[in-house]
């Protein structure tokens, strides 16, 4: 697969928003104007749709469009118009200090009532998924995929292979979009891909638009290109995107309240972020990597076989993840899997800065490092594969009824 998209949709709307700045404002006199730059956004969306099938950003424009064009009259027929340069002044003319109370999430949701519970969603590496109530899974999940998706914003990631041929898989591009709410802020769309992680919106701007409220939706540029910020105080959501390497990693910290705020709830079970992968999708961790312990082990006693200079054993990729991730938890186990698999440094990277992440979004400081359930037990203490522990004890109970 290209590891860039061909869909077109963010030069569309670089193009739109270049072409009305400042006539949405403006009266009646700048309608026809207006009318025809939509008409010229209309056709540049018609031109990449064969591309863009899949992207969210697209969906969202052309309803955008339609909209649009009811609200202001505008005829589908007619001239339409290149589109002129747009200079934003130092600091985003859009800027606000001044915000609504209902803009404020624990401010309006919560006055009289208990503060929120927060929960927290991170995709990483090759992927690892750490779900809103702390499962955590290895999937692959090729493709596009929605990782969230309530009544106030989409969130979907396309996962391409690392390797030729290869089942790892990681994200390389990431759509989200913030729908309008109220007097607060506007319909945004933040978009990043491999190599380009914006510091702004697809339109340019770095918050909530021309609403009343718009700066309690906010982009912070951390490290310029590798990491960047998202604060939607109005949900009372912060949502943390960085570059690793040459893929995305993505982190929210977000109200359960927020998260359950959707109309069809039989549908949830499609949304990575609330119920996982996929049964087909998931990868037995555990497996996987006893299967790479044993090969390394079984390498040692053999002969020794020409590998890639890149490519870990089962110990160096242990060393190497150690140095980052000295708790041997699920981050660290990912890490190793990452390493064997592709056999780049970067996905130990990952794995670390999705676990600085938690500890910055995750509201149980108890709950930060995630185990697995079942653990390998020692020789002398074993019970015969895929015979469950309870039942060995029903069976020892029946034996001493039957000895009484």
């Amino acid at each position: 697969p290209a590891a860039t998209s061909p869909c077109k949709i963010l030069k569309c709307n670089s193009e739109f928003w270049a072409a009305t700045s400042g006539s949405h404002q403006a009266g009646a006199e700048e309608a026809p104007e207006f009318c025809t730059a939509l008409r010229a956004y209309a056709h540049c969306t018609r031109r990449t749709a064969r591309t863009c099938r899949g992207d969210l950003a697209y969906h969202s424009a052309v309803h955008g469009i339609d909209d649009l064009m009811v609200q202001h009259n505008c005829s589908k027929d007619g001239p339409t118009s290149q589109p002129r340069l747009r200079t934003l002044p130092p600091g985003d003319s859009q800027e606000r200090s001044d915000s609504p109370e209902i803009c404020h999430y624990e401010k309006s949701f919560h006055k009289h009532s208990a503060a929120p519970n927060y929960t927290h969603c991170g995709l990483f590496g090759d992927p690892h998924l750490r779900t809103f109530t702390d499962t955590f899974q290895t999937c692959k999940v090729q493709g596009a995929w929605p990782l969230i998706d309530n009544n106030y914003l989409n969130v979907q990631v396309t996962n391409t292979p690392v390797l030729p041929g290869s089942s790892a898989t990681a994200t390389s591009k990431l759509t989200i979009i913030f729908k309008s709410f109220q007097e607060c802020v506007d319909q945004k769309v933040y978009q990043a891909e491999m190599d380009e992680l914006p510091a702004a919106f697809v339109d340019g701007s770095k918050n909530g638009g021309d609403k009343h409220g718009a700066n309690s939706l906010k982009i912070t540029e951390k490290v310029s290109g590798q990491h960047i910020e998202i604060q939607a105080k109005y949900i009372g959501t912060t949502i943390v995107v960085r570059q690793v390497g040459r893929y995305l990693t993505f982190a929210v910290r977000m109200p359960e309240e927020v998260v359950n705020a959707v109309e069809d709830r039989d549908s949830q079970g499609l949304y990575l972020c609330l119920r996982g992968c996929p049964l087909n999708q998931q990868i037995d961790f555990q497996a996987v990597r006893s299967a790479q312990a044993t090969e390394g082990r079984a390498r040692r006693k053999g002969p020794s076989l020409p590998a890639p200079p890149e490519a870990f054993t089962y110990e160096t990729a242990t060393a190497k993840c150690r140095e980052k991730l000295p708790v041997e938890d699920l981050y660290f186990q990912s890490c190793v899997f990452d390493l064997l698999t592709t056999g780049d440094v970067n996905f130990m990277l990952a794995a670390y800065y999705a676990f600085e992440d938690v500890k910055v979004l995750h509201s149980n400081k108890d709950k930060l490092h995630l185990y697995e359930r079942t653990r390998v037990l020692t020789p002398g203490n074993t019970a015969p594969a895929g015979t469950h522990p309870t039942l060995w004890v029903a069976l020892l109970c029946l034996c001493w009824l039957c000895l009484l």
